[in-house]
């Protein structure tokens, strides 16, 4: 169970609904992701026309999950405060994935104008899942503006390298145990959502490897199975590394030990 604001869910996995080669695709997907929330782009799928928008956004609501719309595309405070008020009224929901790109090449979020479209959506009474990077002083900004979902980058969206600072990741885990953390972006494979619920993360976002793969709906089942075990070893308490080798068998007492006497 994750809780979202003052919400509750079985699963840890929410999916991106951009890049599907079909429709068809998508719903399966969905489905067999077992996610009950999906991001949705408001700017990106009214771009193609109303006629366009209306089809998918009918088909949302007939997967019949939660919708988590976001400001993706933004590129400053004002636009991405007007996306979301947008989104409230053509989903009727508080809830806004809150995106400000800052750079073009990397996507990269801008902090500055986060923090401030944060605290002015908030105010305004959304509930704000901030896209931010690994840092953790921009975390305690985007707190005390009164998030209480944080979303830090893997890696930039769509590189599929995974978790470049593990470490970083690690720090805000330890340092904001009460918030409920997301790790959205880069992720590429399976193995890279197990290890970012490994460090204790209530969650995984992810679209691009999923709608990129040469079997969208059989990756979204991979990753649904990949989070489930990775949450499970995190409860279970990881073994501690170490430096030398520690056997896993005993030799003292048994018959071939070279100090039985």
């Amino acid at each position: 169970m994750v809780t979202f604001y003052d919400r509750t869910f079985e699963s840890r996995f929410l999916l991106g609904t951009a890049r599907y080669p079909s429709p068809e695709a998508l719903a399966e997907s969905v489905r067999r992701s077992g996610a009950e929330i999906v991001t949705v782009s408001l700017r990106r799928e009214t771009v193609g026309g109303a006629k366009a928008g209306h089809a998918f956004f009918d088909l949302i609501k007939r997967l019949g999950v939660t919708v988590l719309p976001n400001t993706a595309g933004c590129h400053g405070a004002r636009e991405a405060i007007t996306t979301a008020q947008m989104a409230r009224e053509v989903f009727d929901t508080p809830w806004i994935k809150l995106e400000v790109i800052g750079d073009d090449e990397t996507l990269q979020p801008d902090p500055f104008a986060l923090v401030e479209a944060a605290r002015a959506l908030s105010a305004d009474g959304f509930q704000v899942f901030p896209y931010m990077t690994d840092d953790l002083v921009l975390a305690e900004k985007l707190m005390e503006a009164g998030c209480r979902v944080l979303m830090p980058w893997g890696a930039p969206i769509g590189t599929g390298k995974g978790l470049n600072n593990p470490y970083a990741l690690t720090l805000l885990r330890r340092h904001f145990p009460e918030a409920t953390l997301v790790v959205d972006a880069g992720i590429g494979a399976p193995s890279h959502a197990a290890a970012a619920m490994e460090l204790g993360y209530d969650a995984i976002l992810l679209n691009t490897a999923v709608a990129t793969a040469g079997d969208p709906p059989a990756m979204a089942e991979a990753f649904a199975e990949a989070i489930r075990a990775g949450r499970r070893a995190h409860e279970a308490g990881l073994m501690a590394e170490t430096d030398l080798a520690v056997a896993s068998t005993p030799v003292f007492g048994t018959p071939f030990s070279p100090f039985a006497g």
